[in-house]
């Protein structure tokens, strides 16, 4: 049977004059047209003005709702009757649309004086996005007040849906659901269709402003089965912050045995919060543990707690602290200005609560805690800082370590000139003037070298000639520091100064040519640099060393004037370092395919200054560097296609033809949630280790390549995921820590399972079980890996990262 012709008609008088116009304007164009197609167009028609755009406000996501401002609104219908102003009846096919609010139903009947609308038959209305359908609907259009019988409805901000024997509109924000369902796994087309997860209950009621459901009598059944019982909960619709219990979280681990956490989130204000979260160990106790985070434009923090009264296998009080903060100080005086302030408070209760709590000391190893307090000020070319450094050492008497020296205070200055003038020597010089006074303590149980006040300065000029084709840089640095011991040293002397002159000259060029391999075009580059170090000898044998160590050699590095880092030792050089890189580089994009490098050190006098251990007492005699030739350094990265990359640095011994230092690592990454690395570092004697990382979907072995859900939501079976980092040591012949895990994604539930084991000392490992389940949109229940996932495996990507809030349009209809 064929539709009936359909009728339009426009409630407002204004609107519906337009409407006229429009069809008026309308006719005449097509009429126009219709001449014009069959009228040749003339060759010198005079050039029309282009056209302006400009913003509308036709399309906004949201819709005023200010009197005056509401609208029109339109009916459609195949039959349309009734009397102006009073009451509209629209039949079959019947549409009313007013706003964001869509109306769809068999008959609507419109009572204009009370805004009354009684609708019958298949009934769908859509209100900004949020969409309900039933057979009977009951409104006060401009007031959303009324009632829905037996309707199913669908949330636009997070894909929630249900069904209820009745909901009760308060308002376009607020109603009541009776008898409800919740999920937001997707329909689909088949009859015995249900959902992987669902909450039912006697009455739930909808916030849509505070974006939360609260549900009275609720029960949340996880395919099919009943797991959890509520009296009353609430749940987000969407990731807006809101106070309440969180969803509790369950472990199993070989230290604490069985956990699980019960945590409660404070939604304090919109840049602060706090939760406290009560943890019961079967093997240990309760831990209280909390957490407050703050934001202010001028400031930022957050602040640990942990206390455990009397932890049972260890028969004492455990308790630990970290706070983190980042700002600055207004201190309102004139030409003063603003004070940055940097904390990071760390401390714990005894020296095995790192082995006991790795997670809450941040890092699995970390036995050196900071308590560092830092004041900087600066203006213009000036800037200084006061300090204070305390260490916490947690001390193993398997393996303990020596600590580094508390600075208690350190008060630094610095005034820096880049390309200025000098004083009688013109323009382009880079020039700065460094100040540091520091006091240093340690426990002297544990360090065999006395406290000592030690101030320091640096002076150095430098002028670059920059081209095209190269640089040249001469460098000229004058080193100067003063020690005060508390106790004399073994020479007998209470203070000691020193006086160091540092002159260098860095140079290089740069060579271009257009190259063709494998296809492809490139830029080729070729770039030799020499840097040639001169610093006369001076006898440091008899200092302390409170901070200085040596440094590392590589690319980094090899083009530096001193061979340590630190204040303490200033390393005497007569050498040149050369090195060679070549480049291929996208002539389009300049992105860099291929880098391939090479430097060596050539010793042209033996280096004397040497390094003792931090914290211990010079070496009589210690023996100098005479190579004259140093390792070779050789390092490659290729990034031919986007999906691979190669990165390598090797340290290459040339006289007894070994790798002192070797890192290798190859990722393949080909899309979302698809990556696999690996690497493999050496250290010559040391260790010898072998690091493999991956996250890929399972499906993809068997042929099943289809949508991956994360990406967005998704429909029909699920998908399986792999996720896991292993680290395997070649010399040990054991593996040292590994992470394992599986998830699986079925579009509304992700569950995972982790297995994680942590090397603690060379004796002793930790073995977590974690499990979880996430109900999406709704909470998640267990242990969450996620955090263990993000750390642990190489470009690790959440299966649901937040997106962007959908637009009302795409549910329009």
């Amino acid at each position: 049977m064929r539709r009936a012709s359909r009728s339009f008609f426009l409630l407002s008088p204004v609107a519906l004059a337009v409407a006229r116009l429009a069809a008026c304007a309308a006719l005449s164009l097509s009429a126009a047209a219709a001449v014009q197609a069959q009228t040749p167009v003339k060759a010198e028609a005079a050039p029309s003005a282009p056209l302006a755009l400009k913003s509308s406000p036709l399309l906004a996501e949201g819709v005023s709702k200010a009197p005056g401002e509401e609208g029109p609104t339109f009916v459609f219908g195949d039959r349309v009757s009734g009397r102006p102003d009073l009451e509209t009846v629209i039949e079959g096919n019947a549409e009313l649309r007013r706003g964001a609010t869509s109306l769809r139903a068999d008959r609507i009947e419109y009572d204009q004086p009370d805004d009354q609308l009684k609708t019958r038959g298949n009934v769908r209305i859509n209100n900004a996005g949020n969409r309900f359908e039933g057979p009977e609907l009951e409104l006060k259009l401009d007031r959303f007040e009324g009632f829905f019988t037996t309707p199913s409805y669908r949330f636009l901000t997070n894909g929630g849906n249900g069904q209820a024997s009745r909901v009760d509109f308060i308002d376009d924000k607020h109603f009541t659901a009776h008898r409800a369902t919740y999920t937001t796994c997707e329909r689909d087309n088949e009859a015995s269709w249900q959902p992987a997860w669902q909450l039912t209950a006697d009455r739930v009621d909808f916030d849509l402003d505070e974006e939360v459901g609260v549900a009275s009598g609720a029960v949340v059944r996880f395919k099919q089965v009943p797991f959890l019982a509520f009296p009353k909960v609430s749940f987000p619709l969407s990731d807006k912050r809101k106070s309440g219990l969180l969803p509790p979280t369950l472990g199993l681990g070989s230290l604490n045995g069985f956990e699980i956490k019960q945590p409660y989130y404070f939604d304090i204000a919109p840049n602060r919060d706090a939760t406290f979260s009560p943890t019961v160990m079967t093997k240990r106790g309760v831990d209280l543990a909390g957490e407050f985070r703050y934001l202010d434009p001028a400031y930022k923090g957050q602040l640990n707690a942990n206390v455990m009264p009397g932890d049972k296998l260890r028969g004492r009080d455990r308790w630990s602290y970290s706070l983190q903060h980042l700002g600055a100080i207004d201190t309102g005086i004139s030409g003063i200005g603003a004070l940055g302030l940097n904390l990071n408070l760390n401390r714990v209760s005894d020296n095995d609560y790192w082995r006991d709590f790795p997670v809450a000391t941040g890092q699995v190893t970390q036995r050196l805690l900071t308590q560092d307090a830092t004041l900087a000020w600066n203006r213009g070319y000036f800037s200084s800082s006061l300090r204070a450094l305390k260490w916490q050492t947690l001390q193993d008497v398997n393996s303990p370590i020596i600590p580094p020296y508390d600075r208690l205070p350190q008060l630094t200055a610095a005034y820096t000139r880049v390309d200025a003038p000098l004083a009688g020597l013109g323009s382009g010089f880079d020039w700065s003037l460094q100040g540091d006074y520091t006091r240093f303590s340690a426990d002297r149980s544990l360090t065999r070298q006395p406290d000592a006040n030690r101030a320091f300065s640096r002076l150095q000029v430098s002028h670059p000639w920059l081209a095209p084709w190269g640089y040249i840089t001469p460098k000229v640095q004058l080193h100067a520091t003063s020690y005060q011991f508390d106790a004399p040293l073994a020479n007998g002397q209470t203070s000691a100064s020193r006086v160091v002159p540092t002159f260098s000259l860095d140079a290089g060029v740069q060579f271009e040519r257009d190259a063709s391999l494998f296809g492809r075009s490139f830029t080729q580059t070729l770039e030799p640099r020499a840097f040639y170090v001169r610093t006369p000898f001076r006898d440091q044998s008899y200092l302390p060393n409170y901070d200085s160590g040596v440094n590392s050699f590589n690319f980094a590095t090899v083009f530096t004037e001193n061979a340590f880092v630190g204040n303490d030792r200033i390393s005497d050089a007569n050498l040149l370092t050369l090195g060679l890189t070549s480049r291929l580089l996208d002539p389009a994009t300049g992105v860099e395919a291929v880098r391939l490098g090479v430097a060596q050190r050539l010793r042209f006098e033996n280096q004397q200054v040497s390094l003792p251990p931090l914290g211990t007492l010079p070496v009589p005699g210690a023996l100098p560097v005479t190579d004259r030739v140093s390792d070779l350094l050789v390092g490659a990265s290729v990034n031919w296609v986007p999906q691979w990359s190669f990165d390598s640095t090797v340290q290459y011994n040339p006289k007894i033809k070994q790798s002192e230092l070797a890192s290798i690592g190859l990722r393949y990454n080909p899309g979302n949630y698809r990556t696999v690395s690996a690497a493999f570092r050496r250290q010559r004697g040391i260790s010898e280790q072998v690091d493999v990382g991956w996250q890929w979907p399972l499906n993809d072995l068997w042929g099943d390549k289809g949508k991956d859900l994360g990406a967005g939501r998704g429909q029909g079976g699920g998908r399986y995921y792999s996720v896991g980092r292993l680290n395997y040591s070649t010399l040990d012949k054991k593996l040292v820590d590994a992470v394992v895990g599986l998830e699986y994604d079925g579009c509304c539930w992700i569950g995972r399972v982790v297995l994680q084991r942590s090397q603690n000392s060379t004796a002793a490992s930790n073995t977590r079980l974690l499990f979880q389940l996430e109900m999406v949109g709704f909470s998640r229940i267990g242990s969450s890996p996620l955090e263990t996932l993000k750390t642990n495996v190489p470009r690790y990507e959440y299966l649901r990262d937040k997106i962007s809030p959908p637009s009302r349009f795409t549910t329009y209809d």
